[in-house]
């Protein structure tokens, strides 16, 4: 498989994923609130990384609207985090009620799920450190019956990666969403340039290789979606690195207050 990033490495992380509604127009102050603002506050108390945080092209999707993923350590510091966030009477870390505030100002609400990453995707320090990065990402979700989704990553990795790498494509991410009875999966992919992802979506309604090869593929699914996504300021990805601190404007500073020990 061409998505492993690191030989012999497996990925054991779990991973938060986040459809959020935004507020107006708040889309980019919301990604950076996130970004510059709550990723190196995540770092410390949670020991939790920015994997990404984008922008949905609403021609694809709803809109205005973004994605948020996070790399947490696995269901054991899945845990962790959430008694930190959940073990008080108002279920929420009282450190953070002013970034809180703020984040109200610019979302309305959103949609999360729990993703567990095929052994071989590569985490967020892998794909930087491998300068995996996209003018366009493709986001992708897949449903099966209950049950289905096992061995489909894999399939993925061995018969559609090598196809869309013609075209540019990386495969970023690939997960199984947990809690679900193994029927969703979702994947990032990474587009080096418009105009990768205009011929592969030709070349996949055409009798194309990869055209026969998709319908064959998706006549055993229960539904599938595909939509576009563009980086945020400070994604990693784009950065090569997670946000931190010095990555701040002046204009918003957080609370002082005791924080959770490495």
């Amino acid at each position: 498989m061409n998505t492993v990033g690191s030989e012999g490495s497996v990925n054991d992380k779990l991973y938060i994923h986040e459809f959020i509604d935004i507020i107006g127009h708040n889309r980019a102050n919301y990604m950076y609130h996130m970004t510059a603002n709550w990723s190196p506050i995540a770092q410390e108390e949670r020991h939790q990384l920015c994997y990404g945080v984008w922008g949905i092209v609403g021609s694809t999707r709803n809109w205005p609207s973004t994605v948020n993923i996070w790399e947490e350590d696995g269901f054991d510091g899945m845990a962790e985090s959430f008694r930190h966030e959940v073990g008080r009477p108002g279920l929420q870390d009282p450190n953070l009620e002013k970034w809180w505030a703020r984040a109200a100002d610019f979302r309305s609400g959103g949609y999360d799920r729990l993703l567990v990453p095929a052994p071989w995707t590569r985490t967020i320090e892998q794909l930087c450190a491998d300068k995996v990065r996209g003018e366009a990402y493709a986001h992708e979700i897949i449903t099966t019956p209950p049950g289905g989704i096992l061995g489909l990553l894999d399939r993925i990795a061995e018969e559609g990666e090598p196809l869309l790498n013609e075209f540019g494509w990386v495969l970023a991410g690939a997960w199984e969403t947990a809690m679900v009875g193994d029927s969703e999966a979702i994947l990032v992919w990474a587009i080096p340039t418009w105009e990768q992802w205009s011929e592969a979506e030709k070349a996949e309604r055409a009798d194309t290789k990869f055209g026969r090869w998709r319908r064959t593929f998706q006549s055993g699914l229960t539904s599938f979606q595909r939509f576009l996504m563009a980086d945020s300021e400070l994604n990693p990805m784009r950065l090569g690195r997670q946000p931190s601190r010095t990555d701040r404007r002046a204009d918003w500073q957080e609370e002082p207050g005791p924080r959770r020990s490495a």
